[in-house]
This record gives structure tokens, C-alpha cells and sequence, in this order.
């Protein structure tokens, strides 16, 4: 359900929905699997021909000896978690504007990543790409499900070819629900061997994702149990599974969210079992260094963001489980937490271009597209502290594949990506800057200083020349500068880091949970804007709550077809579910990532929400 059978274009779109109702198609049902657990079963229904596990074997990987870390521990845990699917619902929806003019091809789109919409465009319609340009300045939402060209894309280029018009397709909320992807279903089972003292002895994970029929994106659910705790002994094995299903996308810090789920919760249950805060367990098996490479952190300050977490959210207030009652008796309050961790490093190449022009405003262009992050803000903001003007001195244009190259804007990468590559085609531009002030002052280009729009010799402070006055008289000569972000250093692992704390209340005859409070602290490096920061962890925390308490895209078990489509049927989550949220920010920057010292912080602050919330509701009712 969901993949696309035959296109109807009218000159609008009623006349489009009008002539698509009066194709009828039958479909022979055919054998079919819709469970992953099932489909890996011998004898199921193959879904691929090569078979029913993507990339056609399990994900494995060990460290130590895991039997016998099981054997050596004084206490264990087990328990098996399952996620539910969740789908993206970006406020726009997926869709795409070609207009096919000459031997020229101009796509608008809603993507997360302009230039591979333009290779794969491309390549399907047979054109060089210099032929083809995709703009996207700015786009509605995404979270992993518009990481490249759709099928709605190839087939509205076609189509304009065939009649010389522009072509849109738009999808409309119902078919959002039905193709645009979804965070695949989980089944994990995870046991925990510790000291005593609480210090881990093994970790045994295995995990399964549903990632439907086709076009799967691996999820990758060994990363935190490989990494986030120190262990000697641990054992994955995850396997992302083929079924009759619609089909997976990426979706904010993919697997990470679910694994976190399976994880954190154990670690809740070791702690209950052994009558220790669980903030203190975590705090023993901090991991200094990266297990899995064998190699140091570029930084870390996961103990800073617990103590903030804590503080905020009165960690000390928190009850043995189950909690008592409060109010009338019928709830329960209580309190959980989990840790994250995931990339945020940025990757290479990112190109970017400054100029000053006469009138001492400055024009920067970047590839990259703003997918509702603020990009354009924050990197505007990088070329003002460099260049010493007021940000509305400075025009950033970007989301043009004429512009020059940036990465993809996922896994929490664009302004580790692409403002290092703004600050250094600033900094350039900034040097040309003080050398020709230097001529004009008579002084030496180490002896200028530029600060708010001025430049002048050091110590000599009436010695100065605007920049707009400079470059008034350089004429038809150009300041300019141009930026390039290089490889990450190999010798060290860029992770960010955080932890969330929940509080909530539990109705004890309805079940209704009432998350009350969360607080989130997150370390991703130096924080560029704080409000731009906040937003990110509230939508991060808000998405996260849906995936823990509400949302559950259902499909029939019989024929894998879709049953609750659009907003009045799928629970995303309501203005009445969000509670105070605690935005936190260690807010120091990490010199060795890169030459502004930032991370990513889009994925992290969902990752732990569902865990920390799993958890209070736990420690709320011992269940």
C-alpha cells in the first residue's frame, strides 16, 4: 500500500483526483508476511529474492567474552522491548515543481539534500547535471523521510517533458501517511550482568527492525549498546527485516531512538534491582574512551549534563519504585531518566563563498537547504563574527545546486558541515580586508583591527577607515573569500552527548500517563543560538513523547495495509500532551571537531525521551 501504480496531470488538481477516480485497478493477493519476527522464520514467505534480511546477513559484533561476563555477574536482567512504527508527518508534506524548458531541467523540491536530488534526477531522465538544477532554500520539515529524489519527482520531470509545462506534485496528507516512509517496528531483547557495586560485566543485545518491502534504509540498532556504557563484555546481533509492509526511511537519529528504548530501561531495572539511584549506575559505567574504535573522544561532558539534568528536575525528590500515591490516591508520581548518545560531527566536503561589496555589505552563498532548523540564521551569524558587521549587514542565499556544494542535512550535521566552511571564506575575506586597509591606513596588515564595521590601526584608534568607505574606493575590485570543510580527524571519535529526566503521573484506573516535566541537557558542542537550541530540544523531546505515549502507525496483520491515515486517525502528539520542558545546554565547545567548536543537536534530544519517560512510569508503578 502506498506505491505508486499509474499518474493522472490536468490543468488542476480536482480535475487530476477527478480522472484518477476512474482508473480501477485489481490486485491478486499473494502470499505475504507483515512481521518481521516471522519473516525471518524458515519457510516464511520470501519478500525479496535474495531473501528476508537486508544486506542479506545479521549485523554481529563482540567484544570480550559475553558468557562468561553472564557468569560473573552477581545481579542480571532481562526484558524484550518493542517500538512501534512512527511516521514523520512533516508539516509539508513530501512533493516536487519540474519545469522541463529546452535541454534544461529546473526541479523545486522538497528535500533535505538539493545536489542528490540532482544526480538521481539526472541519471533517471538521462541528462547531464549540469543540465539539471534543484533549488530548496527552505522546506517544512523532513526528519530523514526527504534525504533524496522521490518517485513523485522522476515521474513530475517526465512528465513535463512530455508537455513542455511545469509539473507539480504534491502529496496530500493521506497519501503522507501512506508513502513518505515511517521509523521502523522494533523487538528487542536485552540482558544485563553487574557487579554488586553496579559496574556492568556483559551486555547482551539482539534486535529486530521492520523495514518494510523495498527501498529499506538500515537501522542501525547495535550503536548504543556497543558504545554508551563501559563494559568489557558485549555482543550484538540486529538484523533490519524485509516485510510486506510500507517502506522504512530514516528518521531523527534512526535506530538510536529505539535501541535507547531497550537500553536505558534495562539499565532502570538493574538499578531497581539492586537498590541503586540509577543516576549513580550510570555514573560507574561512564565510558572515558570509544570501545568499539579503540580510540579517544574528541570531547566529552555526559557527567556535566546528568548533574545539570538533575538539578533541574529535583532527581534527589525521587522515590524507591513504585512510588507512592498522590493527590486522591488513583496516581502515582514518578521519576526516570535516560543518557544519549550519537554523531553530530558534521562530514566534508562543504564549499562556501563570501563578498564584500562597495557599500560594505557582505553576500555569503552555501548549497545547503534550511529544512525549518534556522541554517540560514546561524550561518549568517558565522560570517558576522568574523567579518565584525551587524547581521543585517549580511545576505546568505543558499538551497541552489548552482551554488557551492554542501552535504546532506541529516544526522545532525549541517552547521557542523557547512559553518566551517562559511567562517574560513569569511576569515579570507577578512584578511583581503585588513591588507587593503592596511595600504589605506599606511600601516602594517598585523597592526589592523576590524570590529563592528570599522577597520583601524591598533593603538591608534582615529587612525580608521570604514569597511563600507574601503571598499567604496577599491572600485570594480572585489573582497571576497571562499571556504572549504575538510575531513573529520581519524584519530579520535566526534560523539554528542546528553541525558533527559522525566516526571510523571500515572492513573492507576485508566492508565493515563501525564508526563509533567522533562528536562534535557544535551552536550553537542558550542551552542551558535540558544533559541535555535531550545527549539531543536523541544521539537526533539515533543516528537519523542509521541513515539512513547501516542503514536502507532497500525497496519492490518491479515494484508499489511494501512489503518489509521491522516491527522484524525494517527495520535501525533497534541499541544495538551507537551509538558514543561527544561531546555539545558553544557554549552561548551569541543576545539578538536572543527574550527567553530559545534556538533549536530537535531537528533539528539529525541533520542532519550521515550526511555526517560518508559522509565518514570516504571518507577511510578513498578511495571
Amino acid at each position: 500500500m502506498g506505491d505508486e501504480v499509474a499518474a493522472v496531470f490536468a490543468e488542476d488538481a480536482e480535475a487530476a483526483r477527478d480522472a484518477l477516480d476512474l482508473i480501477e485497478v485489481e490486485y491478486e493477493v499473494l502470499p505475504h508476511v507483515v512481521d518481521a519476527e516471522e519473516a525471518i522464520r524458515p519457510g516464511a514467505v520470501l519478500v525479496q529474492p535474495a531473501g528476508n534480511i537486508l544486506g542479506g546477513a545479521w549485523e554481529q559484533y563482540a567484544r570480550g567474552d559475553v558468557d562468561r561476563g553472564i557468569r560473573e555477574a552477581e545481579v542480571t536482567v532481562e526484558l524484550t522491548a518493542r517500538t512501534p512504527d512512527q511516521l514523520h508527518h512533516s508539516m509539508e508534506t513530501h512533493g516536487s515543481v519540474a519545469d522541463w524548458s529546452g535541454d534544461r531541467l529546473v526541479v523545486w523540491d522538497s528535500t533535505q539534500h538539493i545536489f542528490g536530488v540532482r544526480r538521481q534526477v539526472a541519471a533517471a531522465v538521462g541528462l547531464p547535471m549540469d543540465r539539471v538544477r534543484v533549488l530548496s532554500p527552505f522546506m517544512g520539515g523532513g526528519f530523514g523521510s526527504k534525504n533524496g529524489a522521490g518517485k513523485y519527482t522522476v515521474i513530475a520531470a517526465l512528465a513535463s517533458r512530455e508537455t513542455r509545462r511545469p509539473v507539480r506534485i504534491v502529496f496530500t496528507r493521506i497519501e503522507e501517511s501512506q508513502a513518505a516512509g515511517k521509523r521502523p517496528r522494533s523487538v528487542q531483547r536485552i540482558r544485563l550482568g553487574a557487579r554488586r557495586d553496579g559496574r556492568l560485566t556483559a551486555i547482551d543485545y539482539w534486535g529486530l527492525s521492520n523495514v518494510g518491502a523495498y527501498r529499506a534504509v538500515p537501522s542501525p540498532l547495535s550503536g548504543p549498546a556497543k558504545e554508551l556504557y563501559a563494559c568489557p563484555n558485549v555482543r550484538t546481533e540486529t538484523a533490519s527485516v524485509f516485510t510486506h509492509t510500507g517502506p522504512a526511511a530514516a528518521f531523527r537519529a534512526p535506530g538510536y531512538v529505539e535501541a535507547t528504548v531497550a537500553l536505558e530501561c534495562a539499565v532502570e531495572a538493574l538499578a531497581d534491582r539492586l537498590g541503586m539511584d540509577p543516576l549513580e549506575v550510570r555514573l560507574r559505567n561512564h565510558a572515558e574512551d570509544d570501545q568499539v574504535l579503540g580510540r579517544p573522544y574528541s570531547s566529552k561532558h555526559l557527567r556535566e549534563a546528568y548533574q545539570l539534568g538533575a538539578r533541574s528536575i529535583g532527581w534527589t525528590k525521587r522515590t524507591p519504585t513504585p512510588a507512592q500515591p498522590v493527590g486522591d490516591g488513583r496516581k502515582r508520581r514518578g521519576m526516570g531518566m535516560a543518557s544519549q548518545l550519537w554523531g553530530g560531527s558534521g562530514s566534508a566536503p562543504a564549499y562556501a563563498e563570501v563578498r564584500v561589496n562597495p557599500d560594505g555589505t557582505a553576500e555569503v552563498r552555501i548549497g545547503t537547504q534550511d529544512i525549518g532548523t534556522g541554517a540560514k540564521t546561524a550561518l549568517t551569524q558565522i560570517a558576522a563574527e568574523v567579518l565584525s558587521l551587524p547581521v543585517d549587514r549580511i545576505t546568505l542565499t543558499l538551497g541552489d545546486t548552482d551554488f557551492p556544494y554542501s552535504p546532506l542535512s541529516a544526522g545532525s550535521q549541517t552547521i557542523a558541515s557547512c559553518g566551517p566552511a562559511v567562517r574560513m571564506a569569511a576569515e579570507e575575506a577578512r584578511r583581503h580586508l585588513l591588507e587593503a586597509a592596511a595600504s589605506a591606513l599606511e600601516a602594517a596588515p598585523t597592526d589592523v583591527r576590524l570590529a563592528s564595521g570599522s577597520l583601524h590601526v591598533a593603538g591608534v584608534p582615529d587612525r580608521k577607515i570604514s569597511v563600507a568607505e574601503l571598499t567604496g574606493r577599491m572600485g570594480n575590485f572585489t573582497i571576497s573569500g571562499r571556504g572549504f570543510r575538510g575531513a573529520n580527524p581519524d584519530d579520535v571519535t566526534i560523539r554528542t552527548w546528553g541525558a533527559q529526566f522525566a516526571e510523571v503521573d500515572v492513573d492507576t484506573e485508566t492508565g493515563e500517563v501525564t508526563v509533567l516535566k522533562i528536562s534535557a541537557c544535551h552536550d553537542v558542542g558550542r551552542v551558535i543560538n540558544p533559541l535555535q537550541y531550545t527549539s531543536q530540544i523541544h521539537g526533539g523531546v515533543i516528537q519523542g513523547l509521541g513515539l512513547a505515549l501516542s503514536e502507532d502507525h497500525v497496519t492490518d496483520p491479515e494484508t499489511g495495509n494501512v489503518l489509521d491515515l491522516g491527522f484524525d486517525a494517527y495520535a501525533v502528539p497534541r499541544q495538551s500532551m507537551v509538558p514543561e520542558i527544561d531546555a539545558l545546554a553544557v554549552n561548551i565547545p569541543d576545539p578538536v571537531a572543527n574550527n567553530l567548536g559545534v556538533k549536530g543537536v537535531g537528533e539528539p534530544p529525541m533520542i532519550p525521551t521515550p526511555a526517560a519517560v518508559a522509565n518514570a512510569v516504571a518507577n511510578a508503578i513498578g511495571v
